[in-house]
């Protein structure tokens, strides 16, 4: 249990200075509107999967991914000067489409939401929403 909670504080951290590098510090200019959404290592605190996500198009993301991976080792070197550990963790990174995917829930959902309320007013109006007003 102390190491699980060891880990995850280890991950929040890395999540923080790993979003204050690409704000201030990484100046390639294939890195796009980057945001780091989570961090998961290993039980060892060998390895670091970074999930990023990227705002723009599929050139964008591409872009933006191979300017992360060519930064890699200036990421591993600050990480492992930040976060005092004996070993540095190997760093990947990885896109997460999670915040794509409510996206395009959300647009689902609204769509479905105006439907309903195009055949409401078909029917008559939606006698029953006037009644509650």
């Amino acid at each position: 249990m102390a190491k699980q909670l060891r880990i995850e504080k280890l991950q929040e951290l890395i999540k923080q200075e790993m979003s204050k590098m690409l704000l201030k510090e990484l100046k390639d200019p294939r890195i796009g509107f980057v945001t780091v959404t989570d961090v998961e290592m290993t039980g060892d605190l060998r390895e670091a999967k970074i999930y990023v996500s990227v705002m723009g198009g599929e050139e964008q993301v591409k872009s933006s991914l191979e300017g992360l991976n060519s930064a890699l080792g200036f990421i591993r070197r600050e990480i492992g000067q930040r976060v005092r550990l004996r070993f540095t963790p190997e760093i990947s990174f990885a896109l997460d489409t999670s915040l794509d995917y409510g996206d395009h829930i959300q647009k689902l959902l609204l769509q479905v939401e105006g439907e309903n309320k195009n055949v409401d007013n078909a029917q008559g109006g939606g006698g029953e929403n006037q009644s509650r007003e």
